[in-house]
């Protein structure tokens, strides 16, 4: 785990959500300076606050699925941001008592306190291609779990192996030719479509 460990004369925590938005500044001495909620559209409100500790600020915020903006917004104004571990940040600041303007608050603490567990900020232009790959990974697993299941059926009904379904739709469609019923037939062809349209190559 590694901590950020640059002194600064302040340090903004950010509690994101995705709609709104918890700030909090603090100085080397953990006065706060600043400390409300605000839209996550309001960005010229928030520059606003920020903008008079600009020149020795760093901008902290939790790992959570909406930090891509604040991240941009950071760079495009020469503002230091760092992320934090998602997981590793909530062993250390988690606690009973816990909204929004605490949170912000402990954020900023741990950036201040040289606590905060750093995660790596993807660049922008390498960031689409992670989440086309993250995508992949979940129908993958989606397209597993349904060929698992139709192999379930096979060995339910003690027929012969089919070998490996996920390689050939021929047998897939021969699987479903092997059983009379009509329920375990309609299981079946439930599964079917979804495992042929994930093999199918997208271009």
């Amino acid at each position: 785990m590694r901590f950020y460990n640059s002194p600064k004369q302040f340090y903004a925590g950010v509690d994101l959500h995705a709609k709104n938005h918890y700030l909090c500044i603090i100085n080397r001495d953990r006065t706060i300076l600043a400390h409300q909620q605000l839209r996550n559209q309001d960005t010229d409100k928030l520059l606003s606050l920020l903008q008079p500790y600009k020149h020795d600020l760093v901008v902290a915020c939790e790992s959570t699925y909406a930090w891509y903006w604040l991240a941009d917004l950071c760079e495009d104004h020469d503002i230091e941001f760092i992320l934090g571990h998602a997981l590793y940040m909530k062993s250390i600041h988690g606690g009973k008592t816990k909204n929004d303007r605490i949170d912000s608050h402990k954020i900023a603490l741990l950036a201040q306190a040289g606590m905060f567990p750093i995660a790596y900020v993807y660049p922008k232009e390498e960031r689409p291609l992670r989440d086309l790959l993250r995508r992949r990974l979940y129908f993958t697993r989606i397209r597993a779990k349904l060929l698992s299941h139709l192999q379930l059926i096979n060995t339910q009904h003690n027929f012969p192996s089919m070998g490996r379904l996920s390689k050939s739709r021929i047998k897939r469609t021969e699987l479903a030719g092997r059983f009379t019923h009509d329920t375990v037939c309609k299981s079946i062809n439930a599964d079917m479509p979804f495992c042929n349209s994930l093999q199918e190559p997208t271009g």
